[in-house]
């Protein structure tokens, strides 16, 4: 380590929010380049390539082939298939001096797609599963948390191509079974969660997720059987409508200072000409109604008003699941004056829709159904109406999926609760389908001898993400503790004594004794600087196994003490049969 390129840190850069950022930042692994975008030190070269080559080893292991494209491409094949148009802002785009467009990859299918029609002739091609490893490029609106989202990010994407749909069901449970085995060996904790295929497209679609605090994605687990989903792919389950012959007639209340729905609640439950006949009213009896802007990838902007139970927000990432590629933007002061129909604070569902006075289109919760009764809006200032009636009062344009989702909600599955939790996204599966072979026309003979368009899966991998991941995993308040196969060493060797001394002798003849008989050592043969720092670095840096080359070397029967980093258990172990120790240890 006297000549290794590395600089730890006792404290974590102001900007470092996770666990991760903050101690690959300290120990010398990574540094920050630009909002979004990282170098990588010696270390953390070291590490990258380890879990890159865990990653393809478990590819290969699959039957699956490498190969590379670049990420500079040509706008055409993009154009092709709209995606230039539908990644919106998101997509880094770039003219070369002759005024041709290009782009900077965010995902490579277009590019799979052209070089199998470039290669396969005949069914007698496929099937065929290649994948590569290559850095992405996204402009992230909001680059968060060191490596777990950037702008430039390295992904493993693999596409299977095969004759029918039987054989992409073959394809898509290989790669599933290859993620597990991959996911396990990087010593990764990961549910399986059913998933939306976003900007990809696609039917069947699953998400691998580490279940951690700090993830952005959220997901619903039940509490009894094993239904497991992010939240943008659940389904509300629908209520059986009611039937309106006898329900009570819609009443419009003054309600003075009552914006939001706390207040509401709060004020109708005090008036006697308002109180529920049987109970007091909850937010869950009233109808929140929230207009956003949908801005299209060609630029126009589209309002749209959503309705969902007042107990409720709504989910952004749901809402932009369910609206892409078109993106959600805050409707503005300057919005409200276009639309005078509209009062904010009291909109309800007779100012919107596409045939009442705001020409708004209106889309409410599925749990809103025929003969439900809701405390809402009445398009007055100060002014709400009690039991406006759906399918009676009121018909909106169609239902969405936007709504938060709550602990204690109805498992789509069995019936039972859920619970939510977050992760971080480590993989995602899903299965294409014909979309990318039919609009970039590759096609094979088939054994009839008729065109035949093969169907396609699509399967990612982030591994810088895996790597920030496991980081998250596997550290404690001093320090990284690296599972070993990824770790920059087997064994972190400190010498702790002065230039001449026994120590040093000793240390240095044990690193090599340790290298010839095959582990990897980080020798911290630094002669300058306590030994108080050097074992703070050790721990920081959180190589598995820590040797240190201290005062045992001065007994009469000289010992080094053997550290184990995730247990903090030591033990002295005669220098005559450290390595053979050391060796087992790693071998274990």
């Amino acid at each position: 380590m006297s000549k290794l390129f590395l600089k730890t840190l006792r404290e974590a850069p102001a900007d470092a929010e996770v666990a991760s950022h903050q101690l690959l930042v300290r120990a010398g692994y990574i540094r920050r380049a630009a909002p979004g975008g990282f170098s990588w030190l010696p270390l953390g070269w070291v590490v990258f390539r380890n879990v890159e080559n865990i990653v393809r080893d478990e590819m290969n292991k699959a039957g699956t082939q490498e190969v590379h494209f670049p990420a500079l491409l040509p706008r055409e094949p993009y154009e092709t298939t709209n995606r230039w148009t539908e990644y919106g802002d998101n997509l880094f785009r770039l003219v070369d001096r002759k005024g041709a467009d290009f782009l900077l990859a965010p995902t490579h299918e277009e590019m799979f797609t052209l070089m199998v029609k470039d290669i396969a002739a005949s069914y007698k091609d496929l099937p065929v599963s290649l994948y590569q490893i290559q850095t992405k490029y996204r402009d992230e609106a909001r680059p968060r948390a060191g490596l777990l989202r950037t702008r430039e990010f390295v992904m493993k994407d693999s596409y299977s191509f095969d004759l029918d749909d039987a054989g992409l069901d073959a394809s898509y449970a290989m790669h599933r079974a290859a993620y597990i085995e991959l996911f396990e060996r990087l010593h990764l904790p990961y549910v399986i969660v059913s998933a939306m295929s976003g900007a990809m497209g696609g039917s069947k679609s699953e998400e691998f997720l580490a279940p951690m605090a700090v993830g952005e994605d959220t997901y619903i687990r039940c509490t009894s059987c094993e239904f497991a989903a992010n939240v943008e792919a659940i389904t509300t389950p629908v209520p059986d409508a009611i039937e309106l012959d006898g329900l009570r007639a819609a009443e419009v209340h003054d309600t003075p200072g009552t914006p939001t729905i706390g207040t509401l609640v709060e004020y109708i439950n005090q008036d006697e000409s308002m109180r529920h006949p049987d109970r007091d009213w909850t937010a869950s009896d009233t109808l929140k109604n929230l207009v956003v802007n949908l801005k299209h990838p060609d630029g126009t902007i589209e309002p749209l008003a959503i309705g969902i139970p007042g107990d409720r927000e709504v989910d952004m990432k749901r809402l932009e699941a369910v609206v892409a590629p078109a993106e959600a933007e805050p409707f503005t002061e300057d919005d409200f004056k276009k639309y005078p129909s509209l009062k904010k604070g009291y909109i309800g569902p007779g100012a919107l829709g596409s045939n009442n006075a705001s020409g708004i289109r209106y889309l409410v919760d599925p749990r809103i159904v025929t003969g439900t009764a809701w405390v809402t809006g009445a398009d007055e200032y100060n002014r709400h109406v009690i039991d406006l009636t759906a399918g009676r009062d009121f018909t909106p344009d169609g239902v969405i999926e936007a709504a938060e989702v709550l602990d204690g909600d109805v498992c789509p599955n069995c019936g039972s609760d859920v619970e939510i939790a977050r992760g971080i996204e480590i993989g995602h599966i899903f299965q294409l389908g014909r979309k990318y072979a039919e609009a970039l026309d590759l096609w094979v003979q088939g054994e009839d001898g008729k065109p035949l368009t093969p169907t396609m899966g699509s399967y990612g991998v982030g591994v810088s993400r895996c790597l920030a991941a496991v980081a998250e995993a596997h550290c404690d308040e001093i320090g990284l503790v690296w599972p070993r196969e990824i770790a920059p060493a087997d064994v972190h060797l400190v010498m702790a004594g002065k230039d001449g001394s026994l120590q040093q002798e000793a240390a240095e003849k044990l690193a090599a004794e340790l290298e010839a008989a095959g582990l990897r050592v980080l020798f911290d043969d630094r002669v300058k600087g306590s030994a108080g720092v050097k074992f703070k670095d050790a721990e920081l840096i959180g190589v598995p196994t820590i040797a240190i080359v201290g005062r045992g070397i001065d007994a009469d029967e000289p010992t080094v003490e053997v550290k184990d980093r995730k247990s903090g258990d030591r033990e002295d172990v005669a220098l005559d049969a450290v390595v053979d120790h050391l060796v087992a240890v790693c071998a274990s």
